[in-house]
């Protein structure tokens, strides 16, 4: 029978043989970690290989991601589908055993990790999740939602300043089914560690209200499994364990430098490792009773069947409960979810109604979240502005976590990655608000979102220099076209309440990826149209006004948001001069590039070259609309601080100009 060293020595050497093969990787956290890893997954864990989205199943997550191979070895020594041909392809193309660990690739992995300290972030996201899922659907009798979130993080995720915004979170929401467990190796990517980072970190994380347990010996695996049994015990707050490892152990030559961090040992030095740690076996030699040692899908059947009995028995006692839960942690809408979205745009299509779309959102917020019990808000700090709450919202409390609502806290980063992991978490459609300028801090996360293809919504209000006297250091000029630019992220800037209500349902109804919801701090007009321009909004720009649509235009103006009613008071300006202009509102670039060529078409024609875009932001991406022979009016530089209606008339957002600018295009083209 293997004892626990030799199991953790097949986690190390198939990493290390991985990492040689492909040339390519980082060698030193996993023969550092193998230890907690075989400690904590032998004895603690709870999963079931055999079904990796097994609801109850406890989560871990690799915050030091470039670890990789250390999880990937777990994964298949366990028994999860991943064979060792794909060990083998480490870091290959199209491989699922990429550099990093990526969600929805490779069975097993819970979250994209990378990013140094967003690990941490996703993982209080996900316990933050089983905590408020437990609240709402647990009853006596049936802890259907009762487990742990694991993290592993280095000293780099500690050094991130993400770090510090969820770790001081978790603390005050007490989640104690979060264990970290840090590396406390002391070397990073520039070497010892000593000379930037002589922080006291178990004192910090005491301060936010975890539960610490220092001094660990990080290759003692009595040491590790008390220490892991303790904080399991302690259920009123996050534990943090500091395991003392050696980076490299068991490299004669490169433990305890940084040379082992990212370059792989090499042959000699990996022959001197199996020598030192007395491996005998070839590379990627792993022997059968050690197969068997590490299986753990008899475990997970038995696991899994256990808790499926509990819910089976739930579902006769909660049958409505029961249904819900499936329904949620499936991502499936409500039956009537459709039909009560449709009917609340319509009617408010019916309406004339001026308000500012962030005031919109709040009312669709009304609307929608009744339906949908599973959406989960939030804003970091500004609430009374970004407007995220609504008549029935609840604040999740440490005392109370059967809720709706978040107060994050000036933490946008590290709200915007608690997201993603509420959202991988399930059960869950997560918003959380801030203002558009300050997407900047949250950048990182919103891409992992992208990349990840979860389902966030991002409501980002005072979208434009339209807030006014906060001046350039508020306004946001280049923020949507950044936003733009990121794969996969959809970005919305409606015009009035009712595309903001087609932007939000089509944020709620979208599971491929995040959506960003970019709304005005000053009312806008709210604008008529047609059965046919109503359905045509889902489709990310449309034809909102012309004069005669028989005829083809001779010019069209492209505006979003607040612009578009300058847009259309310059059309109706040049109509009583003979012109025959259209407008196109599109709230939502990335929408309207989706669409068939024949849709594009009928809504921009080739023909007309005579084009102006308006934004009150950078012009540059507008540039693809209108056209060799076109023009912008954007914003290439910063605002200023002034009143909103003062800044729009300095750098050219008014109908005069618009008007202008448009009638030189139609007589030079």
């Amino acid at each position: 029978m293997p004892n626990s060293q030799d199991l953790a020595n097949a986690l190390r050497f198939l990493s290390i043989d991985a990492i040689q093969k492909a040339n390519s990787g980082h060698p030193g956290m996993p023969l550092g970690m193998a230890d907690i890893a075989e400690t904590l997954w032998r004895n603690f864990m709870q999963h079931n290989p055999k079904n990796p989205n097994w609801l109850n199943r406890d989560r871990f997550v690799l915050s030091n991601g470039h670890g990789s191979m250390l999880l990937y070895s777990l994964l298949h020594l366990t028994g999860y589908d991943l064979s060792l041909d794909d060990i083998k392809q480490f870091r290959q193309l199209h491989s699922i055993t990429p550099g990093h660990p990526e969600y929805g690739m490779t069975p097993g992995v819970e979250t994209t990790t990378g990013p140094l300290g967003q690990g941490l972030a996703n993982a209080v996201g996900m316990a933050l999740a089983e905590k408020i899922l437990a609240a709402q659907f647990n009853r006596p009798g049936f802890n259907l939602i009762d487990h742990n979130t694991y993290v592993f993080l280095g000293d780099g995720c500690a050094m991130e300043g993400i770090s510090h915004e969820v770790s001081s979170l978790a603390g005050h929401h007490g989640l104690g089914k979060l264990i970290a467990f840090w590396d406390d190796n002391g070397i990073s990517i520039d070497g010892h560690t000593e000379g930037w980072f002589t922080d006291n970190t178990p004192a910090r994380f005491e301060a936010y209200g975890w539960h610490v347990i220092s001094d660990v010996d990080g290759h003692d695996h009595a040491a590790i499994k008390k220490a892991i049994s303790e904080a399991r015990f302690v259920n009123d707050r996050p534990t943090l364990i500091c395991c003392r490892t050696l980076i490299g152990y068991g490299s004669p030559n490169l433990a305890n430098t940084s040379k082992v961090h990212g370059s792989p040992l090499g042959a000699e030095e990996i022959a001197a490792t199996r020598e030192r740690l007395q491996w005998p076996h070839a590379a990627f030699e792993i022997p059968e009773d050690i197969y068997a040692a590490w299986n753990a899908v008899p475990k997970g059947a038995q696991l899994e069947a256990q808790w499926q009995t509990q819910f089976s028995a739930y579902q006769k006692e909660h049958p409505e409960l029961a249904a819900e839960l499936l329904r949620r942690v499936e991502s499936q809408l409500p039956d009537d979810w459709t039909t009560d979205a449709t009917a609340f745009i319509n009617a408010l299509n019916s309406k004339d109604e001026t308000v500012a779309t962030r005031k919109a959102s709040q009312k669709c917020l009304d609307a929608y979240a009744p339906l949908l019990p599973e959406l989960l808000g939030g804003s970091a700090d500004l609430t009374g502005s970004n407007l995220t709450n609504w008549s029935g919202s609840k604040d999740v409390t440490n005392q109370n976590s059967d809720g709706n609502y978040i107060r994050y806290g000036v933490r946008e980063f590290g709200m915007c990655a608690m997201m993603n992991g509420l959202s991988v978490h399930g059960g869950f459609i997560p918003y959380g608000g801030t203002f558009l300028i300050f997407s900047d801090y949250a950048r990182n996360a919103i891409r992992m979102a992208a990349l990840m293809q979860t389902r966030a919504i991002y409501v980002l209000t005072h979208d434009s220099i339209g807030l006014g006297e906060d001046g350039p250091t508020h306004q946001p000029i280049e923020h949507l076209a950044s936003l733009r630019l990121i794969p996969g992220v959809s970005v919305w800037r409606p015009c009035d309440i009712v595309e903001t209500a087609v932007a939000w349902r089509y944020a709620i109804e979208r599971h491929n990826g995040p959506t960003c919801l970019a709304l005005t701090r000053q009312a806008v007009p709210q604008q008529p149209r047609s059965d046919t321009a109503l359905a045509n909004i889902a489709r990310g720009g449309y034809v909102i006004f012309e004069n005669d649509s028989k005829a083809t235009p001779n010019a069209i103006i492209i505006a979003t948001g607040s612009e578009v009613d300058l847009a259309i008071q310059a059309a109706k300006q040049m109509a009583s001069q003979g012109r025959n202009i259209r407008v196109v509102s599109m709230p939502a670039t990335d929408v309207f590039d989706q669409q068939d060529a024949a849709y594009k078409e009928s809504v921009l024609p080739n023909e007309v070259t005579a084009r102006l875009a308006i934004e009150a932001g950078v012009p540059d991406g507008w540039y693809k609309y209108v056209g060799l022979k076109g023009s912008v009016i954007g914003l290439p530089h910063f605002g200023e601080s002034a009143p909103m209606q003062e800044l729009f008339a300095e750098f050219g957002f008014t109908a005069q100009n618009i008007a202008r600018n448009i009638e030189n295009l139609i007589n030079n083209n």
